[in-house]
């Protein structure tokens, strides 16, 4: 059975699915990695989502605030073997609720051309394409992306 687990990036396993994450791009990437691999340093982020299965943590995700009212998806990873069962969503899922708890109201993320997998994903869990943003603005290979996070509440019928 899957278990989302909550930590931060101090979380051993977390390191080492974002190693294995790394090793990933960099093949996909190419000679673009390196300017990539710079806005994904791991200092001090907060909010670090972990997928257990069977006592192994198969896969990763994290954010960190962006502005005053958004977060950046980061760190999204499942490994090879557990890809198309759902994880990725799950994990997304949970980091959505997590900055929605934390009272963001939007999430955004950069991904790649070379990461198509990624692009479906984001795509049916409600993001749409955007200009790219910050550091991304210019770079052909990237895809940024945004969902609205707002939930309205029910009025009550009574």
């Amino acid at each position: 059975m899957l278990k989302i687990i909550r930590t931060d990036s101090d979380n051993e396993d977390f390191q080492e699915l974002v190693r294995l994450l790394d090793a990933e791009l960099k093949v996909r990437d190419g000679a673009e990695h390196d300017f990539y691999a710079q806005f994904n340093k791991l200092d001090l982020i907060k909010h670090v989502v972990l997928a257990d299965e069977n006592d192994e943590t198969i896969g990763c995700g994290a954010f960190k605030q962006y502005d005053e009212k958004s977060v950046e998806i980061k760190r999204m990873f499942v490994r090879l073997e557990q890809r198309g069962k759902g994880v990725a969503v799950e994990i997304l899922k949970e980091l959505e609720n997590w900055a929605i708890e934390s009272d963001y109201k939007f999430a955004i993320l950069e991904t790649g051309f070379n990461q198509p997998e990624a692009i479906r994903l984001y795509e049916k869990s409600g993001y749409k394409v955007i200009p790219n943003y910050g550091q991304y603005e210019g770079v052909e290979n990237s895809v940024c992306m945004k969902k609205s996070l707002w939930r309205f509440p029910l009025k009550s019928l009574g």
